[in-house]
């Protein structure tokens, strides 16, 4: 059974373990006007670089940036605005929306007033490349998208960070195949970190008003998009990059831990179901292959070399992978911790706001 998984991972998932960097995929963008939103709650170490990278971009004219303070009590809104960014002060959180969503409906109104073609929603800790916002935008005309977005390079120098975030990349792009995503059928993803929207896209579907109460906010505004007719495209890049750093396995077990159980709808059966399943794909390979399984020793090397290309990406070394199955164990963990947390209302946790937790 773990075989036949991997088989069916490999060949028909939408081939998501062959990433490319398409940080060299460049081509002239035509001349937009591009506003970037950016809400920031308590982002000073970052917020400087992440407006300065926008403010200086080349190849697209000039970029207005709207940053969103967040009832921050670090300084971000002054330095935001030293750095070159429009900087609102978020109105106190409504019922019904999470912080981030406030956020971004408030820098959008402010945004769409400049009547730009193009929304770049980021984050406060995404360091941009000089052409990447060209880059997209020049992939927007050319192919027709409403919604494109760059998996940024995450953080991958700790030896936490070393050992599981190319392992959350891969897990996601298993989750969401970009071709697939691109496709005609349901499938609909897209990267927080960074996403292009036309405008035309926004106004059809109200802006994120739909979303306002999401944890997973970037799919969520993927799957409005598409189901409203419009084109998405998901790509990776090397060279845009998040500042954010995860010191040791607990942040990073907190990361996922923040989503995890969102993502499986609240459902104590999907819950049951992914540990199940992941115990299956993930640990039954390795486990039957030391007990002399030839098949699971197959099932194990397909696994195995499907992760290569993402860790040739994070250059590095492909003797991590034989470990992805320890690396999943640690997921399934994460995604437990999740589920409990959200029972015991915890869940969301993020600078202070519980954001998803069960309702009395």
């Amino acid at each position: 059974m773990s075989l036949v998984a991997w088989v069916y991972l490999v060949a028909a998932r939408g081939w998501f373990w062959l990433v490319r960097d398409e940080s060299e995929a460049r081509s002239p963008a035509p001349a937009r006007r591009v506003a970037a939103v950016i809400p920031a709650r308590d982002e000073a170490p970052s917020i400087g670089r992440a407006v300065g990278s926008l403010v200086s971009q080349r190849g697209v004219g000039p970029v207005r940036v709207f940053v969103v303070d967040d009832h921050s009590s670090d300084g971000t809104g002054l330095l935001a605005a030293a750095a070159g960014a429009e900087v609102i002060r978020a109105q106190p959180l409504p019922a019904g929306w999470t912080g981030k969503m406030w956020a971004v409906s408030q820098g959008l109104a402010a945004a769409l007033a400049t009547r730009p073609d193009y929304v770049l929603l980021t984050d406060a800790d995404i360091e941009h490349d000089a052409g990447s916002v060209a880059a997209l935008v020049a992939r927007a005309e050319r192919d027709g998208l409403d919604l494109a977005s760059l998996m940024v390079r995450l953080e991958n120098r700790t030896f936490a960070e070393r050992a599981l975030i190319p392992a959350f990349v891969y897990f996601f792009l298993k989750l969401y195949p970009p071709r697939w995503i691109a496709g005609r059928g349901a499938t609909a993803g897209a990267a927080g970190g960074c996403m292009l929207a036309r405008v035309s896209a926004l106004d059809r579907i109200g802006g994120v008003s739909r979303i306002r109460d999401r944890i997973i906010d970037d799919c969520a505004l993927a799957a409005e998009v598409k189901r409203s007719g419009g084109r998405l495209w998901l790509g990776l890049t090397s060279r845009t990059r998040s500042l954010r750093s995860y010191s040791g396995f607990g942040e990073v077990a907190d990361m996922i831990a923040r989503t995890a159980f969102t993502q499986l709808g609240h459902s104590t059966a999907l819950l049951v179901g992914t540990v199940l399943g992941m115990s299956l794909i993930y640990l039954g390979p390795p486990v039957t292959a030391l007990l002399g399984s030839r098949l699971g020793a197959a099932a194990w090397l397909l696994m195995a070399l499907s992760y290569l290309p993402m860790l040739r990406l994070y250059r590095q070394s492909p003797l991590w992978a034989p470990f992805l199955p320890l690396v999943a164990a640690f997921y399934t963990w994460a995604t437990v911790l999740s589920a409990v947390r959200y029972w015991s209302g915890r869940g969301g946790a993020w600078k202070g706001r519980l954001q998803d937790s069960v309702r009395p």
